[in-house]
């Protein structure tokens, strides 16, 4: 029992000596730490696996008649409390060492996750992020994961998918890069692939030491927008991500919430979720243009009414609503692991008033908005008219979010409300009762926003 009294006082003077080396010094003296505690609870193993052995196997080992043993071995006993003892300074140990090791720098590393659905102005809301210089960001990495695995909509297959989202999400916030290895098509060689996704989305994976100098004739998918570089090295886009103070990530590939507790909880994670939802009337007539070939049913309803709508098509609109529907309220909830972690953003708010709502988010966040995040904002929102192409971030955005109305034939914003009800009352989104009513500007089909949606 000396020995258990002795230990704790080693290790808190191991501890305070701990405090005053850098992080990484404080990593490798963990690391040996964990080696001596491991070889001490082998040997306490050990030892207990021989106290435990039965009276009988000791006669024999012994050659002498057994006797009756007492119920529990006072040594044994003794061991079992040091055995205890030693795991639980592993445990405050390893906390401890956590701690210490983001000591150094008076700024927290933050992770942002920027969650949201297709065609809802997440591209737009995730270059407030990429703009700022230390935010490591990443566009849908998730990409390249959904394309690789094949879960069928709905039931165990679409909680697996969730699960192997979420595991990803964790290893890319913590800069482990390599997981992307195994779904990126053609798998990439020595680390090297020109087929990242929306490479050139991201100004952390276009500038150097990141972007490597351009090979003659080498073919890159997704290629840097304003310098050429060469094929993504996944090692030197890892070591980008650690160099950065921040991680931001964008994704439209998971969207129930709830999956997400492990990853909040992590404690080498500090994240912050912002959920973008937008109008779902707005939201199926962008796709209708953007993925016109999915949408055909759709538009020949609309057009001839002669081909009849799904009801499937209906059913998978409704499903979309509920699933943002029940994140949201679940977010708004509060529960104690997502407490101060969590924001409900709307697109038709960051539209009205792009820099105050960027502002909001980087003040959730605990990050700081730089004057370059100000500049693009400026120079993007104020377009004479809107980008080309889907992914277009350039908008007037005043202007641009209200311009579905006078797009969409009144009888889809019909089905899209009849089917949406739900979500579009949580989110402050007004029903239109009449086709004057969807195209008449001076009437608002917008709420306030509730100042109870940042948790």
């Amino acid at each position: 029992m000396e020995i258990r009294r002795a230990l704790p006082q080693d290790f808190r003077e191991l501890l305070h000596c701990l405090k005053m080396r850098s992080k990484y010094a404080v990593l490798l003296v963990f690391v040996i730490g964990l080696i001596i505690i491991e070889k001490e609870n082998n040997f306490i193993s050990r030892v207990s696996d021989k106290l435990k052995q039965s009276p009988q196997v000791l006669a024999e080992a012994n050659g002498t008649e057994t006797s009756p043993a007492p119920a529990e071995n006072g040594s044994l006993a003794s061991l079992r409390e040091l055995d205890a003892a030693f795991s639980q300074l592993r445990s405050h140990l390893h906390n401890v060492t956590l701690q210490l090791a983001g000591e150094g720098d008076p700024r927290p590393r933050r992770h942002v996750l920027l969650m949201a659905t297709t065609r809802t102005g997440s591209s737009f809301v995730g270059e407030f992020f990429n703009q700022q210089g230390s935010i490591f960001y990443l566009f849908e990495p998730l990409w390249h994961v959904e394309r690789t695995v094949s879960f069928e909509p709905g039931g165990a297959n679409a909680v697996g998918s969730a699960l192997v989202y979420r595991d990803v999400l964790k290893q890319l916030l913590l800069c482990d890069l390599y997981i992307l290895e195994s779904f990126i098509l053609p798998a990439p060689e020595g680390h090297l692939t020109p087929f990242m996704f929306r490479r050139g989305s991201s100004r952390s994976l276009c500038e150097e030491p990141v972007c490597t100098p351009s090979a003659k004739k080498a073919f890159e998918k997704y290629p840097c927008k304003n310098r050429r570089c060469g094929p993504l090295n996944i090692t030197l886009a890892a070591e980008g991500c650690w160099r950065k103070q921040h991680v931001a990530l964008k994704t439209v590939r998971i969207r129930q919430l709830e999956f997400l507790q492990p990853l909040v909880e992590d404690p080498r994670l500090d994240v912050r979720i912002i959920q973008l939802v937008r109008d779902p009337r707005a939201v199926l007539a962008s796709r209708m243009v953007a993925f016109s070939g999915k949408y055909e049913t759709w538009k020949k309803w609309a057009a001839e009414g002669e081909a009849p709508l799904r009801e499937e098509e209906v059913q998978r609109l409704r499903g979309n609503c509920e699933s943002i529907r029940l994140s949201a309220e679940l977010g708004l909830r509060r529960p104690g692991w997502l407490r101060g972690r969590y924001m409900l953003v709307r697109y038709e708010d960051v539209a009205r008033a792009p820099l105050q709502k960027a502002e909001e988010m980087y003040r959730f966040a605990g990050l700081p908005l730089t004057p370059q995040v100000e500049e693009w904002i400026g120079k993007n929102t104020q377009a004479p008219r809107d980008g080309n192409g889907i992914y277009s971030t350039r908008k007037n955005s005043s202007e641009q979010f209200e311009k579905w109305r006078f797009s969409i034939p009144f009888k889809l914003a019909q089905v899209v409300q009849d089917a949406c009800a739900p979500a579009m009352r949580l989110f402050g989104y007004k029903l239109a009762s009449s086709p004057a009513a969807l195209a008449n500007r001076s009437f608002s089909l917008l709420e306030e926003a509730q100042p109870s949606w940042v948790t």
